[in-house]
């Protein structure tokens, strides 16, 4: 067993584990990809107060996350195409979410339905739906959803347009994927990933193919995703969305705080601040770069939350000192799915569930929930002067 100190040392092992295309997936961002390292590189300006000659003793990072119990408030995001990264992925991921006593986000393009995570897990886990055009399938989503007691719904807002990700382009990455001569080669050298593949039966879009109207089989599948994107989407249909699901619902992508408001507007109980892993608008601004400025004009009437660039659990808690109730991590636990399944998304956790602990003793913080911008020190212009 390699000895795992840090989110790297997964991503390496991850590397060498999983075949490149889906390894690309992960790990790329639109475009230049500037948005994609700006994410990680912002919260690297972040320094932190360090404090002596304080009791750090009876430490604490639990929380609540939209009313729910959390042993630290990070959830794993959803990540579509999970389980190619390693057979019966979402399942996986799920389990690790569960026993550690932290949310797992559930995408629609998952591999592994909601009934088979449902199914394979104990507690209710979270799914999350994209803006689509078909009402019925919309609504069949979020009745199965109800059905598998997913208590609470993600509404990703930010992908009305795919943002061009040149890596997935140049790999045949798409919904279902287009293999290729150099990448069914380079998959024959990922033998333990292969093996795992040949023993499951989960292998294409599980809460897609079967109950898409004109969605039979994986061949099918293109076209439907090309066309169900809703580019007219506007906030009423938002709305729309709001009365399909009953239960806490959260809205994932907003980097400007009149998104904000409109999110605060439609009934919604938490928002991620998120720019889709800089999958998407090449040139926006980090999400921790605008978290302050939203968490001012809305943070005491709902949740802000996190996502995007967190790889550490220093990341973590200057999330939460900058006003964040909650954080959430995608590549950091897949490093782990790839590198080591369950075991892996187990110790990815471990690691940042240790680096938040320790660092908020060296701050002279016993409980994560009294985290505060008095124990950063950040740079005067970190916001930016943008005209």
């Amino acid at each position: 067993m390699p000895v795992i100190t840090n989110i790297d040392d997964l991503k390496r092992i991850y590397e060498r584990r999983v075949p490149r295309m889906f390894y690309d997936y992960a790990e790329s961002g639109s475009w230049t990809e500037q948005t994609f390292r700006d994410n990680s590189s912002d919260f690297a300006d972040i320094r932190l107060r360090q404090r002596v000659a304080i009791d750090m003793t009876g430490r604490s990072t639990a929380s609540r996350m939209i009313g729910q119990d959390v042993t630290m408030p990070v959830a794993l995001a959803p990540v579509g195409l999970t389980g190619m990264q390693c057979a019966d992925g979402e399942i996986k991921a799920a389990r690790a979410a569960e026993k550690f006593g932290v949310p797992y986000t559930l995408s629609t393009m998952s591999i592994c339905s909601i009934e088979d995570v449902a199914e394979h897990t104990s507690k209710p886990f979270w799914l999350q739906v994209y803006t689509l055009k078909d009402d019925d399938f919309m609504q069949r989503l979020f009745d199965r959803a109800k059905a598998a007691k997913c208590s609470a719904a993600v509404i990703t807002v930010d992908l009305q347009l795919l943002g061009q990700r040149h890596k997935d382009l140049k790999n045949g990455l798409s919904a279902p994927p287009k293999l290729t001569v150099k990448s069914v080669a380079n998959m024959m050298t990922k033998v333990q990933w292969g093996l795992g593949m040949l023993g499951t039966k989960r292998r294409f879009f599980g809460n897609i193919v079967g109950h898409a109207k004109g969605v039979k089989d994986p061949s099918s599948l293109g076209n439907w995703t090309n066309e169900s994107f809703d580019q007219a989407l506007d906030w009423d249909r938002i709305r729309e969305f709001r009365k399909m699901w009953e239960g806490p619902l959260i809205i994932k992508g907003i980097l400007d705080v009149r998104d904000a408001r409109e999110a605060l507007n439609v009934g919604a109980d938490a928002i991620i601040v998120s720019n889709h892993g800089g999958r998407q608008l090449d040139g926006a601004l980090s999400s921790i770069r605008v978290l302050e400025e939203i968490v001012e004009a809305v943070g005491d009437k709902i949740e802000v939350h996190l996502d995007s660039g967190i790889r550490s659990g220093q990341d973590v808690l200057k999330a939460l000192a900058m006003g964040a109730r909650g954080t959430y991590i995608g590549r950091a636990y897949i490093y782990g799915l790839g590198a080591m399944g369950e075991d892996g998304v187990t110790r990815a956790l471990e690691v940042i569930h240790k680096e938040l602990d320790l660092s908020m003793g060296l701050c002279g913080v016993t409980d994560v929930k009294k985290l505060t911008r008095d124990h950063l020190l950040i740079p005067e212009d970190f916001a930016g002067r943008w005209a």
